[in-house]
């Protein structure tokens, strides 16, 4: 079978597909055929890594885990003997993010606790954009205590056109949020798409000073302080970043407890995310049959082309989700 290796940390050219030895399925693993996969922002942050205190984690010199991808969506070949919820035949889909990657190959072998069933009616593509950016988006919309976005709420999505912004964008507007979608020049008209009521170009306005007050930002990629964001906010609002530079996340972690006290609005880094919550998962199958939410798919690449889709996302030039299929 074929699977995306990388031996080193570097840019998307490090990973090659390689020829290796398809698994055979032990314990409480399913061996899935893969069918599509999603390249997520995760996956390149994983690849540099951006972040280089998590070497101490992915190893210092060296990844310690090879394989690349997380997102993925396929039919089960074969099961382990501990397998209790899955038989050969069934279409899944999961984020393979706790369960040691390797979404972009041939085929995946691991736990049946990182899937779950397909409904019916769904494409393999579509089910792949989901685990990682829909559950994030989920989740960027809720507070630790259940607190979430709902009706007549004005919300703000920062990276509206991203991975996770355009799943933002659709789930605010099926609870009744006003929504205001921020993305570059050429992708206003595409996040108009989504659903947004007003969109905002960064690259011509200062979207933290627009004299609106908002109930909720989202902020996908923070590029500015908490502090700079109180005169955005109504009273009792929420700010939640999903990531930032190494500086602004040192900056929030101090910065944003300190001014969510001061001021009684929520402010700083989302800490309370959980991988492919199923809870999240059934919400967000809930409003795709409901006509609610749809994947916005950019641009699909073969497997051969891991590298090309890798260099696609990490330049920044997708609008929504871009998709390996196999």
């Amino acid at each position: 079978m074929k699977a995306a290796i990388r031996d080193r940390y570097g840019p998307p050219e490090v990973v090659e597909l390689r020829d290796v030895e398809r698994p055979v399925p032990s314990g409480d693993q399913l061996l899935v055929r893969v069918r599509a996969a999603s390249v997520n922002r995760a996956d390149l942050d994983n690849l540099y890594p951006r972040w280089q205190f998590t070497r101490l984690f992915l190893g210092l010199r060296r990844p310690r885990i090879r394989r690349v991808g997380l997102d993925v969506a396929g039919v089960v070949e074969a099961v382990g003997p501990g397998v209790t919820g899955f038989r050969p035949g069934y279409d899944v889909f999961g984020d393979l993010f706790v369960f040691g990657q390797g979404a972009f190959a041939e085929y995946v072998c691991v736990s049946e606790k990182a899937f779950v069933s397909m409904p019916p009616g769904m494409s393999f593509e579509n089910a792949a954009t989901l685990p990682h950016s829909g559950v994030l988006a989920m989740q960027g919309l809720r507070l630790r205590n259940g607190r979430t976005v709902g009706p007549g709420d004005k919300v703000m999505v920062v990276g509206a056109s991203g991975n996770v912004g355009p799943f933002a964008v659709q789930i605010a507007k099926a609870r009744g949020a006003e929504v205001t979608g921020v993305a570059s020049t050429d992708k206003l008209d595409f996040v108009r798409d989504l659903g947004a009521d007003h969109v905002l170009d960064y690259t011509k306005t200062d979207y933290t000073r627009t004299g609106e007050l908002y109930d909720w930002v989202l902020d996908t990629e923070a590029h500015h302080s908490v502090l700079r964001w109180r005169q955005t906010l109504k009273p009792k609002s929420a700010y939640v970043a999903l990531g930032g530079s190494v500086a602004w996340l040192l900056k929030g972690v101090l910065q944003g407890p300190a001014v969510s006290a001061a001021t009684g609005k929520r402010m700083g880094m989302m800490f309370w995310w959980k991988p492919f919550d199923r809870d999240d998962v059934n919400t967000l199958k809930e409003l795709i049959a409901a006509g609610e939410l749809k994947p916005a798919i950019d641009r699909r690449f073969t497997l051969d082309e891991v590298v090309e889709a890798l260099r696609y996302v990490d330049e920044g030039r997708p609008k929504g989700k871009v998709v390996i299929t196999v």
